[in-house]
């Protein structure tokens, strides 16, 4: 059983493996994004939110949904284990 269970993980081991080969190196700056995405928030980024800081501007105004999405996600990670610990102090015989 724990040889069948090893398949998986290594042919997805091998997938992303293969798939990190194409990415360009770290700090290339002929990668698409230090070529296309960068110098358009650079240069216009100031102008299009309002915002004197450029990460702020960045996270807040032109990736607002997934920065949305991303705390969603964490407050339910975080009200998820909220209620599994509580439930299990409650099991364990603290106050109720």
């Amino acid at each position: 059983m724990f040889r069948l269970s090893l398949v998986p993980l290594v042919v997805l081991g091998a997938l992303l493996m293969t798939a990190a080969g194409g990415l360009p190196p770290v700090g290339d700056p002929e990668s698409p994004a230090a070529t296309h995405v960068s110098p358009r928030y650079i240069s216009r980024g100031p102008e299009e939110t309002g915002a004197t800081n450029l990460v702020t501007g960045v996270l807040a105004d032109y990736r607002s949904y997934d920065t949305l999405g991303e705390t969603a996600v964490i407050c339910a990670a975080g009200l998820a284990c909220w209620l599994i610990l509580g439930a299990r102090w409650r099991e364990d015989g603290g106050a109720q």
